[in-house]
């Protein structure tokens, strides 16, 4: 996670590092550090978040093209995500996040919780996040206009959750099943296979595995 996604824990640091990287909250002594697992989740919260959030730049599309992968259903991911970025230009990626999430008017798709769960923006799913996010002294930046329930700023909050950065004693599961099981998986669905995706084809397909992913993990726990 980076600031890109607005959020800052409540004493105004930013909540979170870039995908890959692990915050200096631990040596700090804040927060708790988290397992290999959990590592391994924040870090893949972070990626989505951050593709989710912004276009990648020329940087961040030639690491995105050093991505590895193996056999299993997200290193098969990861290969075609590096790729994706490698097969792609800044100018086309940049295009096509524009055409997704922005546009004129609007983008293809709205990335929001309120807006597929109500049809609405700014809908009571957003009050209730707002709410739950205030509970782990998560708030947005200031000058940051994007309402929190846009889904990279929820894999954002979920990076940091896993990574322990915040929210000490919060359930994970709790957090997922609240504010992102009951629509991430849609939306990710419709990215794959939105009529302007081409690079976030990949970025689609990959959510919507990790989402399954996370479901099936959690319902385990209980």
């Amino acid at each position: 996670m980076d600031n890109a996604g607005g959020l800052r824990d409540a004493e105004g640091s930013v909540s979170g590092s870039p995908p890959g990287l692990m915050a200096d909250a631990f040596a700090a002594g804040i927060g708790t550090p988290p397992d290999e697992t959990d590592r391994a989740r924040s870090a893949e919260y972070a990626l989505l978040g951050s593709l989710l959030l912004r276009a990648p730049d020329a940087a961040r599309l030639r690491q995105l093209a050093q991505v590895r992968g193996d056999a299993t259903p997200v290193g098969l991911a990861h290969i075609a995500l590096a790729q994706a970025a490698t097969a792609t230009t800044v100018e086309k990626v940049q295009r096509e996040f524009f055409e997704l999430f922005i546009g004129v008017g609007r983008g293809e798709l709205l990335p929001y919780a309120s807006y597929y769960l109500t049809g609405f923006l700014n809908d009571r799913p957003l009050v209730r996040l707002r709410d739950d996010l205030r509970a782990i002294g998560v708030e947005r930046a200031a000058g940051t206009y994007e309402p929190e329930d846009h889904i990279g700023t929820l894999c954002e909050v979920m990076s940091g959750l896993a990574a322990g950065e915040f929210g000490i004693g919060q359930d994970q599961a709790d957090f997922f099943g609240r504010h992102i099981a009951p629509w991430a998986a849609r939306f990710f669905t419709d990215l794959e296979v939105a009529r302007s995706a081409d690079f976030y084809r990949t970025v689609g397909a990959l959510g919507r595995l990790y989402m399954t992913i996370e479901a099936e993990a959690f319902a385990m726990e209980q």
